[in-house]
């Protein structure tokens, strides 16, 4: 574990550079999960350390496995001073230990909700899981382990949330494209939805 979760901060330091604030939560039941904060220009990005530890384990299963099954960590991108955006940290820390509170598998496609706002004034209470391999790439472990996909989480609003369930995340994210939305806009409003 020790081992996974070091070669996952390395690839996150190689893409992100070094961070400039770290956060560790530990859940009843859980491992340790952190959030490490990088700062980008005007952009502020968080991303989970801890989540990629154990396998996602399939919630029907009789048995998790303990070698095989997909692993991720989640990374949350935000223009930075326009919001007291970290207090996002415990919020990611809950959705990074939920596979091994709820047993979820958490992939691209799914909602994830917190059930509050993301931070302080946030419009957004959920976020979608978006696909990896775009900002930090996905990092090969030796079988038969799976590789960690650096998950992109995309902040929704209860309306685009609600819309997602009924169109799907493909078409909530084709709508946010056509009217240029700009996701990392902590504050931003919902689209305009049909």
């Amino acid at each position: 574990m020790a081992e996974i979760l070091a070669l996952v901060e390395a690839r996150l330091r190689t893409a992100l550079g070094e961070p400039n604030a770290r956060a560790a939560v530990t859940f009843l039941g859980t491992d340790r999960i952190e959030v490490l904060r990088f700062i980008d220009g005007d952009l502020v990005r968080y991303a989970t350390l801890g989540m990629s530890a154990q396998p996602m384990a399939d919630p029907t299963a009789v048995l998790a496995d303990p070698v095989k099954g997909p692993r991720a960590e989640l990374v949350l991108s935000v223009r930075g001073g326009l919001a007291d955006t970290d207090q996002v940290l415990r919020k990611l820390a809950v959705l990074a230990a939920s596979p091994q509170v709820e047993g979820l598998v958490v992939a691209p496609g799914a909602s994830l909700d917190v059930g509050e706002p993301l931070w302080p004034g946030a419009p957004f209470t959920s976020v979608l899981v978006a696909e990896s391999g775009g900002l930090v790439e996905d990092l090969e472990l030796d079988a038969p382990l799976d590789p960690v996909r650096f998950l992109p989480l995309l902040p929704m609003t209860p309306n685009e949330a609600a819309w997602k369930r009924v169109r799907g995340a493909q078409e909530l994210q084709e709508k946010w494209l056509s009217q240029g939305t700009d996701l990392r806009d902590p504050l931003r409003r919902s689209a305009a939805l049909d």
